[in-house]
This record gives C-alpha cells, sequence and structure tokens, in this order.
C-alpha cells in the first residue's frame, strides 16, 4: 500500500501541541474528541499511513497525565442505537471501550450519561456499571432552550445542575467547565475534530470525503469567518462547530469573564493536516472513499432504508468532484467480467495498478474465488494452480447443505482461507498465498452483487476498500 500519511509524525507533534495547551490554562484542561478515538478506519482510508488507533497511541504517551471519561446519550440508550461499523450498541460499546482502554493502561476514571430525562434503560446500565464497581457514573440532564438559552445554561438550574464529575489529572478527554470554575479550579477546554482539516483547502479531497461520511447527518464544511476576520487567514470548519461558536463564546465568557478563543479553529488542537506527506496518494484514497460511501447508500437504500436524502447529497458531492462509479477500476472491471460470462463477479485493483478479476462458479462464489487468483499473482503462483483440491470443496458444501441446511454451497471467503491455512502445513503453494494476504491492504475491491456479512467483514479485516452493486445474488 502506497503512504500518504506519517503516523510517526503525528504521534510526536500532536501529542506536542497538546501539552502546550495544557500549559496555556494552567490548572485542568478538558478535551472533547469528535469522531472516533480508536477504530478510526474513515481515517485510515483517506489518510493512508493513519492508524485505526492512532488517536489512542497519541494519547498514551500523555497517559500519566491523562484521565479519560465515556460519555453516552440516555436517549442513545433508550432506543438501542447500533454503531454501524461494528454492529453493536453504544451501551455495548462502553464497555469495549473502557476495556480497550484499561488494556492501553489509560485511566478510564467514570462514565457520564448525558441527556438525561429519567430514563428506565438509563437508570438499568448506571446500575450495571455500578455493580461492576471500577467505574464511577454520572448524570448530566437535559436543559431547556440548549443551546441558545445562555443565561439558563450558564446557571446553578443549567451546567449547574449536573453531577459533578470527579477528575484528579490535568488532561480529562471531556468537558465540565461551569463545575470546575465554581469550585475555583481554572480549567480549559478545547476540541479534537479529526475532520475536516482546517489547513486545507476546502474542496480537497479529504475535506469532501468527510462531507461523503457524515452525508446521513448533513454536516457542511465551510470556511470558518470568525477566524478569517480575526486572523485574516483561510480555515476549514464545519457547519455545526461554527454555528455554536457565538453560544460557546458566551458561556466562556460568562464562566472566565472573557473567552480565551477568536473562532472554532482557535478551540482545535488538530495537527493532523501537517503530516500529510504525500498529498496525491491522500487525495486518490479520498476519491476512493467518495464512491465508496456512495456504493454503502444506494445499498442502504436498496434494503429499504429511507436515506434518499443521503444519496442525493452523495450524488451531488461525486459530481463537485467530477466523480462517476467508472472512476473506479475495479467496478469497471468486475462488470466487464459479468457482461461477458453472465455470471456475479469480482474484481480487485492491486496497488501498482494490477487488475485481477473473477466469477461465481460451482464451488465458489466470486469473492472467494478473487482472493485465491489475487493471492496466486501476488505469491508468483500460475494461474491454472488449483490450491484447493475439489474433493476438499465437495464434503464442505455437503455439510453446509445437508447438515447446516443453508441454500448456498459455494465456499465463502472464510471458508477459503480456512481451507488455505489447513493445506499450508503440507503445500508450499497454500502457505505462499496466505502470506501475501497482507499485501491486500489497500487495494480496492467491487463486487457485481451484494455480499454476505461474512464476506464484507473478511474484506474489512484485510484493508481492502469494498464496494458492491444494489443487486441481489
Amino acid at each position: 500500500m502506497k503512504l500518504g500519511f506519517d503516523n510517526e509524525k503525528y504521534l510526536r507533534i500532536q501529542s506536542e501541541h497538546i501539552k502546550e495547551r495544557i500549559s496555556q490554562f494552567g490548572d485542568k484542561l478538558y478535551m472533547e474528541f469528535g469522531g472516533k478515538l480508536y477504530d478510526d478506519y474513515h481515517a485510515s482510508r483517506v489518510l493512508p499511513g493513519f492508524h485505526p488507533d492512532s488517536k489512542l497511541q497519541m494519547l498514551m504517551q500523555l497517559k500519566d497525565d491523562a484521565e479519560i471519561i465515556i460519555v453516552i446519550s440516555a436517549e442513545d440508550i433508550e432506543r438501542n442505537k447500533i454503531r454501524g461499523d461494528l454492529g453493536i450498541t453504544y451501551d455495548k460499546d462502553v464497555l469495549r471501550l473502557r476495556d480497550v482502554f484499561e488494556e492501553r493502561g489509560l485511566y478510564v476514571s467514570s462514565v457520564v450519561i448525558t441527556h438525561f430525562n429519567g430514563q428506565a434503560s438509563a437508570i438499568s446500565f448506571r446500575k450495571m456499571l455500578e455493580r461492576q464497581g471500577d467505574v464511577r457514573v454520572y448524570y448530566h440532564y437535559l436543559i431547556e432552550g440548549y443551546p441558545t438559552n445562555v443565561e439558563l445554561i450558564d446557571s446553578d438550574e443549567g451546567f449547574g445542575k449536573n453531577d459533578f464529575v470527579e477528575t484528579t489529572r490535568p488532561l480529562v478527554i471531556v468537558s465540565q467547565l461551569y463545575n470546575e470554575n465554581r469550585r475555583g479550579v481554572k480549567a480549559g477546554y478545547a476540541k479534537f475534530e479529526t475532520f475536516p482539516v482546517w489547513n486545507i483547502p476546502l474542496k480537497h479531497p479529504i475535506n469532501v470525503a468527510y462531507e461523503a461520511a457524515t452525508a446521513d447527518l448533513n454536516d457542511v464544511n465551510m470556511i470558518d469567518h470568525f477566524h478569517l476576520e480575526a486572523y485574516g487567514k483561510t480555515t476549514v470548519n464545519y457547519n455545526r462547530d461554527i454555528e455554536i461558536f457565538p453560544v460557546l463564546n458566551a458561556i466562556f465568557e460568562g464562566i472566565f469573564g472573557e473567552s480565551p478563543y477568536k473562532s472554532p479553529t482557535d478551540m482545535g488542537v488538530n495537527m493532523i493536516g501537517s503530516c500529510i506527506s504525500d498529498e496525491e496518494v491522500c487525495a486518490e484514497a479520498s476519491k476512493q472513499e467518495i464512491i465508496r460511501r456512495y456504493y454503502t447508500a444506494v445499498c442502504n437504500m436498496y434494503d429499504g432504508r429511507n436515506n434518499e436524502h443521503e444519496v442525493n447529497k452523495l450524488i451531488l458531492l461525486m459530481k463537485q468532484m467530477k466523480l462517476t462509479t467508472a472512476y473506479r477500476r475495479c467496478t469497471v472491471a468486475a462488470a466487464e467480467r459479468k457482461d461477458k460470462t453472465g455470471t456475479p463477479s469480482s474484481a480487485i485493483e492491486l496497488s501498482d495498478g494490477t487488475i485481477i478479476t473473477a466469477e461465481t462458479t460451482e464451488l465458489l462464489g466470486a469473492s472467494a474465488a478473487l482472493l485465491l487468483n489475487a493471492t496466486k499473482f501476488l505469491a508468483g503462483i500460475d494461474h491454472q494452480t488449483k490450491l484447493i483440491p475439489q474433493n476438499m470443496i465437495v464434503p464442505i458444501q455437503h455439510m453446509k447443505t445437508s447438515m447446516l441446511h443453508g441454500k448456498n454451497p459455494r465456499l465463502h471467503t472464510d471458508e477459503v482461507l480456512v481451507a488455505l491455512a489447513v493445506l499450508s502445513e503440507h503445500d508450499d503453494n497454500c502457505r505462499k498465498a496466505l502470506e501475501a494476504l497482507p499485501l491486500l491492504d489497500g487495494c480496492q475491491v467491487h463486487a457485481t452483487v451484494m455480499l454476505s456479512e461474512v464476506d464484507r467483514k473478511i474484506f474489512k479485516k484485510l484493508g481492502c476498500g469494498l464496494t458492491y452493486d444494489p443487486v441481489r445474488k
């Protein structure tokens, strides 16, 4: 995979910048993380070289000074909101994140349940956490008129009504400025938003890819006019932060007497734009991400989701970038193979630009066949070589249909990989094919039919950018 981002530089300068911001305020810094603190796969796709856990690695360099407060909305608990990329509910994700942070040596001091208004499910969740006994749990309440009623927000009946969250370290990953100030602690606030990247152009593919990623939320990238007016410099932010800044500014003035910031950009601490090492690589990856988001949205709509607005916005973004699905070479190659064979097909573009294709057969699904074809090519194995003998595949098919009552006898990607692993003990070609799997990281894949959840997850674990047509098998 061609790299376009210097992850080591990022870890170094980002932690240094946060230390500088802590010293600016003296006693304590509350830092709010937008987006994902862990498992940031969007960033790793549009910035090849960025690790999905880079922000967590960066915090580990500050772990002696930092404590983490995990925040979850009572409204999300009540409606069992699911994290789309992992397929688990947000309350389950709190437990997962707590374990991940603690395994890395980070201190998780508490969980805050926001938007609390007596929801029974939130009360049950708090009791469950308290029974486990390793973190404290607090409520933050709904505030009438938030975020425009600044006078109420900045009072004992607003922020002052919230449970005070006990903290002990100078860097806290969340925010409760009002209550700290009331106790005489001079605490500052900063925001860590990975995207949009403030110091690259508004219509740079990386920033447009962020709009594509949040098309369901209707986020819009904008020039930060507060920053332009204050400093005469053009920077990029997004609509919600720009719209809320006058409110935050008034809150800061109410707490501190004056605001420490002149713009939303001032509040940010993100240094990611300074670590892009190859802009062309990142731009290409971002264009692929925009098209990938379009395919995902269209397939979701095909599955019955009411997301026509999201699809239309993605179509508009593609037009703005002068992109079509034909820009994606693997998409074209898969369609051509399907037209030629009359069967569901797939294609992969390798890192050197080589295109490999495959089709559905009686033994293998198109995705499984594609993995075999691609790994044979990368390992230098003759294409005619059969890595998995038919006499091994047939019994597996019999088990799937006759014993497990499945309808599809063909092997999926996971089953092919298991078979390769078993055979690799005694077959050099199978061993070489398995050893070639890491070379698929960053490659682009397209299928002419909607893939099973199993196949989707395998390609994701291999680091492939996957798209597929909204067509049932």
